[in-house]
């Protein structure tokens, strides 16, 4: 009996810290978390480079293979990474804007200034692919001077 005269009352089957009940006999743990996927990035960089370097498809005798190398590489793994999505759409805007200055440049021999215009875009466009194509092994997002966005 406690001093106010009431007796206590015995503890309930239920009542105190939780027990750790054993695993019923014939159950599996379940399965530990599936582990994170790492992916590596030398792979991204690659497509990435590889997105600048098919330009040189148009060195090789293929018709506007400057446009069409970097838009083949960009359409298949522009999902997969976020940097050949980036460097895809650089390129292909740069390529493009290329191909107009080559046509205006062409336009422009009839009064001789073109000539020289033609030959200052092929050394400007060979260097600048080279240095994309670097930067883009490199990881960075490289961005083509004297580009006119038309993909976004």
């Amino acid at each position: 009996m406690t001093e106010s005269g009431e007796t206590p009352t015995p503890p309930l089957p239920g009542d105190g810290p939780p027990q750790s009940v054993p695993p019923a006999s014939g159950l599996t743990p379940p399965p530990p978390a599936p582990t994170p996927v790492v992916r590596d990035d030398s792979q991204e960089r690659t497509f990435a480079m590889l997105c600048h370097l098919s330009a040189f498809a148009a060195l090789l005798g293929i018709p506007f293979g400057n446009i069409l190398g970097p838009l083949v590489v960009w359409l298949i793994k522009r999902e997969e990474f976020p940097l050949v999505d980036d460097q895809g759409k650089e390129s292909l805007n740069f390529q493009i804007s290329a191909t107009i200055y080559a046509i205006v440049s062409a336009i422009l021999i009839l009064v001789i200034v073109g000539i020289f215009l033609l030959i200052a875009l092929a050394v400007f466009w060979l260097t600048i692919v080279i240095v994309a194509c670097v930067k883009a092994n490199q990881g960075e997002r490289f961005r083509y001077p004297l580009t006119i966005r038309f993909i976004s």
